[in-house]
Order: C-alpha cells, then structure tokens, then sequence
C-alpha cells in the first residue's frame, strides 16, 4: 500500500520505499520519514494532491507522486 491510499484520520507506519532515486530516499529520510515511523493522515486536499501528514511531531505535506514513493501499512 502507498501512502496516498490512506485516508484523512487513518494512521500508518512506514514500511519501505520504492525503487527511486538514492538521494530522493535520502531526502524522505531526512524528513523523518525512515523505517518504521509511524504517522498520521491530517488533511488532503480536494483533489487528492497534496496529502499532509503528521510524522515526529511535525506537519509535512507531499505531492502524490512523492507520497507514491513510499511503501506503509495501516495500523
């Protein structure tokens, strides 16, 4: 499952990432965004794109192609 499958309120925990560029996975990762985070699912805008999330005590928000990028589970 991906990220942008989620819906407003749901929670999930980051599982993997798809095959992307090194340095795209490394800019997730700094964001907080590493195996095993868990977050939550704060607003989506009307059109589905972007999706904001709650992750580490910080708002971050993502394109869906972005969003796309990571693999989670709902928990």
């Amino acid at each position: 499952m991906v990220l942008a499958d989620l819906k407003v309120g749901e929670s999930g925990r980051v599982r993997g990432f798809a095959p992307t560029e090194a340095a795209y996975r490394r800019k997730l990762m700094a964001m907080g965004l590493t195996l095993g985070a868990e977050f939550t699912v704060t607003r989506l805008a009307p059109l589905g794109d972007p999706v904001e999330i709650r992750v580490r005590g910080s708002a971050l928000t993502l394109r869906r192609d972005e969003a796309s990028a990571l693999r989670v589970e709902r928990t």
